[in-house]
This record gives C-alpha cells, sequence and structure tokens, in this order.
C-alpha cells in the first residue's frame, strides 16, 4: 500500500509552471520528477475540474458543469475508494473541496475545521478566501499529514488563479505567485518523498488573456503534471498532451488501490515498475 499527496496549483497553466516553477522544473531536468503536459476537460472553470480530477470523469458525466453547482457528487471518487479500502485521506483545500466530496452547503463558521469526522474525507482544513495565502494552505497539508499520517493527501492552493483574476495572465504578480507556490513546494516536497509518498503537481486549468477561463483555447486549458516518488518513470514528456481524466486512476495506482469501474484506463505507463 501506497501513500500520495496531490497538489493542486489552481489556476496555473502549462508556460507558468515552465517559466516560473523552477524547483519543479529543475526536479524533471535533472532526472528526478516527470513532467507532462496534460490537456484539461471542459469546461475549463474550476469546481468542473475540482471534480473531474478527483473522480477521473467529464463534466456530462459528473455532473458539475459550472462552478455554481454545489451539491455533493454522487461518483466515485478518490476519497471515498480510499475511504472503502479502510484507508485514510486528507485534504487542505478551497470550501468547494468540502462541498463537492463531504457535505454542503459550507457552514463558515462550522465547517473550517474538520478533523478527526466522518465521511470520505476524514480531516480537513478548508478556507474560503481565494487570497489565503498559499504558503499558509501548504504547512496547512503539512500539518494534516504530521498530525495524522493520511494515505491520501490533497493540498489545493488559490493564489495564482486569483492574481490571474485580479491583474491578467501576464501580470508580474501571478508570475510571483507561481514562484512562492514552487518556493513552498521545495521546502516540503522532499519531507514528503522521504515519508514515503508519491507526489504530483498539477493544476485544475490555465488563463487566457484577461487572466479568465471556462473555454476551449491552449491557454485556458494547457495545465502540467509533475510526479515524483521512487518508482516513477524520470523525465520529461510533453510532446503529446494527456487527458486530464487520466489523473484519478494514477493517484489511485499511487496508493495501490483500484480505480472505479468508471475511470478511464491511462495509456501511458508513468511508472518504471
Amino acid at each position: 500500500m501506497g501513500k500520495a499527496v496531490l497538489v493542486i496549483l489552481d489556476g496555473c497553466g502549462f508556460d507558468l509552471a515552465t517559466e516560473c516553477c523552477g524547483y519543479l522544473e529543475h526536479m524533471a531536468e535533472a532526472g528526478q520528477a516527470a513532467k507532462y503536459k496534460v490537456q484539461s476537460q471542459l469546461p475549463s472553470m474550476s469546481r468542473p475540474l475540482y471534480a473531474t480530477l478527483l473522480t477521473g470523469l467529464p463534466a456530462h458525466r459528473h455532473g458539475v458543469g459550472n462552478n455554481w453547482i454545489s451539491a455533493k457528487l454522487d461518483a466515485p471518487s478518490v476519497f471515498s475508494l480510499c475511504r472503502g479500502e479502510g484507508r485514510t485521506s486528507a485534504a487542505a483545500a478551497y470550501y468547494w473541496i468540502s462541498e463537492l466530496f463531504q457535505h454542503g452547503p459550507f457552514d463558515h463558521a462550522r465547517h473550517r475545521y474538520q478533523l478527526q469526522g466522518e465521511g470520505d474525507i476524514q480531516h480537513g482544513l478548508y478556507y474560503f478566501e481565494d487570497d489565503y495565502p498559499d504558503s499558509h494552505l501548504l504547512l496547512d497539508a503539512e500539518f494534516l499529514r504530521h498530525s495524522f499520517a493520511p494515505d491520501f493527501l490533497l493540498a489545493h492552493t488559490m493564489n495564482i488563479d486569483h492574481t490571474g483574476h485580479l491583474y491578467g495572465t501576464g501580470s508580474m504578480q501571478r508570475s510571483l505567485a507561481a514562484i512562492r507556490a514552487d518556493a513552498a513546494l521545495a521546502s516540503l516536497v522532499p519531507l514528503w518523498l522521504a515519508a514515503g509518498a508519491y507526489v504530483a503537481v498539477t493544476a485544475d486549468h490555465g488563463a487566457g488573456a484577461h487572466g479568465l477561463h471556462g473555454g476551449n483555447t491552449p491557454e485556458q486549458r494547457a495545465v502540467p503534471l509533475y510526479l515524483l516518488g521512487p518508482a516513477i518513470r524520470k523525465g520529461v514528456f510533453v510532446n503529446q498532451p494527456l487527458s486530464q481524466l487520466w489523473v484519478a486512476p494514477l493517484v489511485c495506482r499511487m496508493l495501490g488501490i483500484e480505480p472505479s469501474p468508471e475511470m478511464e484506463k491511462p495509456e501511458v505507463d508513468f511508472f518504471d515498475a
């Protein structure tokens, strides 16, 4: 049985990661990680793609077609599959994750901290302000890992997306948010690897010229996927974009659990063995 950490850098398009995520780029360049290009599903909006990343299903199948559909998902997810195998999971994430996979509507006073609880995510720390610092969020994730040793840990940041909306895609603020998130990961990823976890770093979507997203252009849909762990096939493999539907079954394999029958089998072998 394995452990896995999935990091979602909200709004971090492929080109932005290549330009600004120096630590992750270094690990791939040095043969310590794998780097892939992924094409996100449509619509290239956050809540539908959170659902996709964690269920392996497109929007027309999981039912979340926009950011305003907040009902709890019926589809199996990495969280529910972990629960079904007697494994534990944790999330340091935007409150939409709680609504999709735990319960909703989100009560700001009661649901920000959900520790040692029932449901598919046993341990959760949820934020609801888009400018909640990524440095704090990633340390929230480390707190959950260190305190509860979950088999599956989700860490979901928001500052890259937020600065893109405020200042535009080519802004200094958006680039700085990506640099800061990458720097924070440079401190934490070695701890996660030393603890025996696989690490996957990706994004839900990128952004168009005005810092917006939702549609069908390469800037909105191309996102990175960095993989780290002992059995990962290392190198830079970016010539052919991969399907975002493969992220959930990939995480299942990292965890050593069976994906749901609804999940699509990846056409790429991400592992050496």
